[in-house]
């Protein structure tokens, strides 16, 4: 791809909820990327808290209005995705080793069903490394402060979702 052609990048997650983790990796894959497609897997074998249409919401109200973000959804093989949008590379994100054992294996398929679609591998900052949405559902389930993992938008939601108030 000539540095003239523009790069494309694509992020995809279950973003269940979206996190300060996804945002930072969304802000450095845009120092090398013309254009980060943000996109929600859709997977009928994972039971997510919030609806599709909700997941894009959070995602668009907090990076929809970056430049060079485009917020989808997609349901299906990812490098198929790719390939309709005529992306070339594949973000992911790493915490910790227990992270890229499965990562490497999936970016190893990936390249197998594509072999023009590249993985990229992005480390969050030190401190969102530690986050999950998984992690930051459970915190919350049991009344704890998620102020500083979810934007507040995201928090409400979690509140709502336990039947709490702020």
């Amino acid at each position: 791809m000539s540095r003239t052609s523009q790069k494309r990048a694509l992020y995809p997650g279950s973003f269940d909820p979206v996190t300060y983790g996804h945002i930072d990796l969304i802000d450095r894959a845009r120092q090398h990327f013309d254009h980060v497609h943000v996109a929600v897997a859709i997977n009928g074998e994972k039971k997510p808290l919030f609806a599709l249409e909700k997941r894009l919401e959070f995602l668009k109200q907090a990076v929809g209005k970056k430049k060079g973000v485009v917020i989808d959804a997609f349901n299906g093989l990812m490098v198929d995705y790719a390939k309709n949008k005529k992306i070339g590379i594949i973000i992911r994100g790493l915490r910790a080793t227990s992270d890229f054992d499965y990562e490497f294996q999936m970016a190893l398929t990936n390249r197998a069903l594509a072999d023009h679609i590249d993985t990229m591998f992005l480390m969050p900052s030190e401190k969102h490394f530690y986050l999950s949405s998984r992690l930051i559902k459970e915190i919350s389930r049991l009344g704890g402060d998620v102020s500083r993992f979810v934007p507040p938008f995201v928090k409400r939601a979690l509140l709502e979702q336990w039947g709490e108030q702020e």
